[in-house]
């Protein structure tokens, strides 16, 4: 196994490799067989319906190649991105408030400090995409600005989605309609 898990996070020096190898090749059996439900229920077109069975497979977990796409779904951030088609860039394209951008900036290095792909000599670096992420949402929820703490919440965004404006819209969904 790498030092580094698939995320970007650095294993610590006592992380037992053994044991995780043992579980994990359990736990991959578990992982398939719920990722073939999960492209069955989906079915190519990207779209689910709520249902006790849907709500049964969230439960269960969401296979990692499909997460991003049900959490957008399932938060509504799919159906606000698509309502809004520019309205991200619009936000990073407009004035910048100077109080806004400080803050975030003082939070840029302390976010994910034991994670490579936000480290300055990370190619590419996330620490910008985090960057435009929590301007845009600042410039877009003036009540609420930036806050200490999403830059990790935003950071988790970006990792899972690989999308700067996906985990634009999934903030918006966590912020402002899921936990105001």
């Amino acid at each position: 196994f790498c030092r580094v898990d698939p995320y970007g996070f650095e294993r610590p020096d006592d992380f037992d490799y053994e044991s995780y190898e043992a579980f994990f090749s359990r736990y991959l059996v578990v992982l398939t067989r719920r990722a073939i439900k999960w492209s069955k229920l989906l079915k190519g077109n990207n779209s689910i319906q709520k249902s006790l069975k849907v709500k049964r497979y969230i439960r269960k977990g969401i296979p990692n190649e499909h997460r991003a796409l049900i959490w957008m779904i399932v938060s509504g951030a799919q159906t606000n991105m698509e309502q809004n088609p520019g309205y991200y860039h619009r936000l990073l394209e407009g004035e910048k408030n100077d109080k806004l951008v400080e803050a975030i900036k003082t939070d840029m290095n302390r976010t994910f400090p034991d994670n490579v792909k936000f480290r300055k000599t990370a190619d590419p670096c996330l620490q910008h995409t985090l960057y435009n992420v929590l301007v845009a949402y600042g410039n877009h929820n003036k009540a609420v600005g930036y806050c200490q703490g999403m830059n990790f919440i935003a950071g988790y965004l970006i990792l899972i989605t690989k999308n700067e404006e996906e985990s634009f819209w999934l903030l918006d969904a966590l912020i402002g309609r899921i936990l105001p």
